[in-house]
């Protein structure tokens, strides 16, 4: 009798999960159909997401509340659907600069509008009432900063509660007495699954709620939830998920929103390979959190083991965004053997809606536990110093003529040009300079910008330009920009 129950309720077991997947698979092939097309930059800004929350307004499926203003006057909302007697509340853009789930609110609400997935909608909506804060931080998000206007991160701000944004989102969570809470956040791109290679594109934690990390059942239904969709992500992005440690933080809100009651989820979007703008990652997010959204609504989360939760990888940041490995560098006359780690450092332009890079050198020496978005294994080669070109171009139209790839085959890194353009990055993949330019000596240290070249058999096959390594053959390389050194 024993194993006959057994075996039903591991058939029964595997017949949600299945259908389960079955549904993911649907929410992520029909994507593009909820995408909102008019978010997709990561540099939101309050007026871009006000007409989106002008239409839900007109619509009588949502009830949209203005919860109060930031320090500089901007409105802060709560848009809200469904009937049901489970509270879930979803808030992101804390800080002003971790859009990547903002984005995917619009998409999850444009779903909820469609008229596909319809059992699944009623279920939803029957057994769930959904509250969405989409930006706590509009003037951080202004500047695309993480802290707010009064220079303080928001998420260390639940007990003294200086912030008018910390006051709302308390005031939320205890009016709704909210039972599932989702804290969505974006991480460095530089946080890698524990000992792997494999970039954290998702990291989850289910925050303690005090010094000794126990589990009581608020924190425990946290768990669940993301052991289940760390399985969504596996499917799209395997391997590519951590665990942040659970280290007890008094002032956190996510800590005291678990303190409180509230079940609560945090999720950072952390990177993904060529992906900028985290655009896979937004659909990541908007695939697994309805998900997530689905499996509370018919309660099949409550079979889920949280030791599931314990097996899923550490957060570690060893990533750069270029790795050399074994290059030989010729130092003083005498030859070493480096591995190079390059990171690309985002430089807004003044209106905080775009940006160019600076690329510095990470780390040098043995860089073997550490891994790259691109990796080169130099073995062999040689780092060669780039020269200046000889030849003075009048402007920018000159520089567009010429065989930029042959030139770096030369040897050049850098040209010199009389007109420069009024700004301090090039789109072309080589390094625009002033007339009175001379260029540096060779330096491979920690903190420069790396412009430099590498050979073998006595051929330069590529070049790091800014810190962007180009294969001069392919001319690949996912180059952004160069600089302009005047």
């Amino acid at each position: 009798m024993k194993n006959i129950l057994l075996f039903l309720i591991l058939s029964i077991s595997i017949t949600l999960v299945g259908q389960q997947k079955e549904i993911t698979t649907k929410l992520y092939d029909s994507y593009n159909k909820y995408k909102e097309t008019t978010l997709d930059k990561r540099r939101i800004k309050y007026k871009d997401i006000q007409p989106l929350i002008t239409k839900l307004k007109r619509n009588s499926k949502y009830t949209v509340q203005k919860l109060g203003e930031s320090i500089e006057g901007r409105n802060i909302h709560l848009i809200s659907i469904g009937t049901g007697k489970i509270n879930v509340f979803l808030w992101s853009q804390m800080h002003g600069n971790e859009s990547t789930a903002t984005q995917a609110i619009f998409d999850i609400l444009h779903f909820l509008n469609g008229t596909d997935f319809k059992k699944e909608k009623e279920e939803i909506l029957k057994n769930t009432t959904l509250h969405f804060l989409p930006m706590l931080n509009p003037d951080g998000a202004e500047v695309y900063t993480r802290r707010n206007r009064l220079g303080i991160d928001i998420n260390r701000d639940a007990l003294r509660l200086q912030a008018p944004e910390s006051k709302i989102l308390k005031r939320v969570r205890d009016s709704l007495q909210a039972d599932f809470g989702f804290n969505l956040h974006d991480q460095s791109t530089y946080y890698n699954a524990e000992r792997t290679d494999k970039p954290a594109t998702i990291s989850y934690l289910a925050p303690a709620y005090n010094y000794e990390k126990e589990i009581n059942t608020v924190r425990a239904d946290a768990m669940r939830i993301i052991v289940f969709m760390n399985t969504i992500i596996q499917k799209y992005a395997p391997g590519q998920v951590g665990r942040y440690n659970d280290d007890f933080e008094p002032r956190a809100f996510g800590d005291n929103i678990q303190k409180w009651g509230t079940s609560t989820i945090l999720i950072e979007s952390g990177g993904f390979l060529n992906d900028p703008e985290k655009q896979e990652i937004r659909k990541l997010n908007y695939v697994s959190i309805l998900a997530a959204i689905y499996t509370i609504a018919n309660g099949n989360y409550k079979k889920i083991a949280i030791e599931e939760y314990e097996k899923i990888p550490e957060n570690d940041r060893k990533l750069f965004d270029v790795k050399i490995k074994g290059v030989n560098y010729n130092l003083l006359g005498k030859n070493y053997i480096l591995d190079i780690g390059i990171n690309h450092y985002e430089i807004d332009n003044a209106n905080h809606n775009d940006f160019y890079t600076i690329s510095h050198i990470k780390d040098v020496g043995d860089l073997s536990t550490y891994y790259g978005y691109q990796t080169m294994d130099a073995s062999g080669y040689t780092i060669v110093n780039g020269k200046i070109y000889p030849n003075t171009l009048k402007n920018k139209k000159e520089l567009n003529k010429l065989d930029i790839y042959k030139l770096l085959q030369l040897g050049y890194t850098y040209i010199k040009v009389k007109q420069l353009p009024f700004k301090r990055e090039t789109t072309s993949p080589i390094n625009m300079v002033s007339t009175r330019f001379t260029a540096p000596q060779l330096s491979i240290l920690e903190g420069d910008n790396p412009n430099f070249l590498l050979q073998k058999n006595g051929e330069i096959t590529h070049a790091i330009i800014n810190g962007y390594l180009i294969d001069l053959k392919t001319k690949k390389g996912n180059f952004k920009n160069g600089l302009i050194f005047r």
